[in-house]
């Protein structure tokens, strides 16, 4: 038990590099704008990641230079601000990232400050910082080693020791074909890591490893993935979700509740960031409501604020590395 509290102690502090303490109002703030990064909003978010940003919060401040690199589709002097901010606490995503650069405002313009670190070196930092972590087994330092590597014996390692995502991207790896197996061992590889991906937590294995219950005739297991990912918040199975329990159409055998799932497609209509989801939700949303009664309908949208104050808030579940 001491054992597994100590390792869990330094998974956080690995993931959770030493950052300012902040208010509950801070902290507020800080998780109204991830969340609206997540569901693609990053003009919405960038306010509420300034003010934990300000406060010295390093998760902020690399959310909020992702969302102005995002919004800008360049990283200009106040994302590359952000980054440093946050990469000079440790935080190896922001070095990742500062290492990734390609082109930003100062570089087209020839006008960088002289001190300016050059891209190799932040990666070289992370590099520093990661590698001995990864070398004592630590699951996150060892897909932090493949992003910087693109070393695909880190990811294997890292999902070995139990990494969520990068289990996914085993998965997704040998289903498009790498590696090399018997037809049927390869299937069995890729469900195996769908699987343990699926039960730590990642909502995109659910849905796949779902899929793979499905083609072997487990309806009931799909059933169960659906839902869980629908219940971590996963944008688009909320919507397959939502039109499967109001049978539009019936097509996996969910029982009909046409309140909750008229309740689950309007709650979309939240997502105007992006995504296309929003779209799809409000056609949905006519076709199931010409089956509800007036009352019906008012009592699937008291349900749907019920479903967002306790469940997990939408999200499209972008990689934290994006592109």
């Amino acid at each position: 038990m001491k054992k597994s509290l100590f390792t869990a102690l330094l998974i956080i502090a690995f993931a959770h590099p030493a950052s300012a303490e902040l208010s509950s109002e801070q902290q507020a703030a800080k998780i109204q704008g991830i969340t609206l990064y997540n569901q693609y909003k990053a003009v919405s978010a960038t306010p509420f990641l300034t003010v934990a940003a300000e406060a010295g919060d390093h998760e902020a401040q690399y959310y909020l230079a992702e969302s102005l690199r995002g919004k800008n589709h360049y990283i200009n002097p106040e994302a590359r601000k952000w980054y440093e901010a946050s990469a000079a606490q440790g935080d190896l995503y922001a070095m990742i990232q500062l290492g990734r650069i390609v082109k930003d405002l100062c570089t087209l313009s020839d006008n960088c400050p002289p001190n300016q670190k050059m891209p190799v070196e932040w990666l070289n930092q992370a590099e520093k910082i990661a590698l001995p972590k990864a070398i004592q087994g630590d699951a996150e330092a060892m897909y932090i080693m493949y992003e910087l590597t693109l070393d695909e014996s880190w990811l294997e390692k890292s999902a070995i020791a139990g990494h969520a995502l990068s289990q996914y991207w085993m998965g997704v790896i040998y289903k498009q074909g790498k590696g090399f197996f018997l037809p049927w061992k390869r299937e069995e590889e890729v469900e195996k890591w769908f699987k343990a991906s699926a039960e730590g937590g990642n909502p995109r294995s659910m849905m796949e490893y779902g899929a793979i219950l499905f083609e072997k005739g487990d309806i009931e297991g799909y059933r169960h993935w659906n839902e869980q990912a629908a219940l971590a918040g996963y944008a688009s199975t909320v919507y397959g979700y939502g039109s499967d329990l109001a049978h539009e159409p019936d097509l996996y055998g969910f029982p009909f509740d046409i309140i909750k799932g008229y309740a689950l497609i309007y709650l979309l209509g939240e997502l105007d960031g992006g995504g296309g989801l929003r779209e799809m939700a409000e056609s949905k949303l006519q076709k199931i409501a010409e089956k509800m009664t007036s009352e019906q309908i008012v009592e699937a949208k008291e349900f749907a604020k019920e479903w967002k104050a306790t469940q997990a808030p939408l999200s499209f579940f972008p990689d934290k590395l994006n592109l």
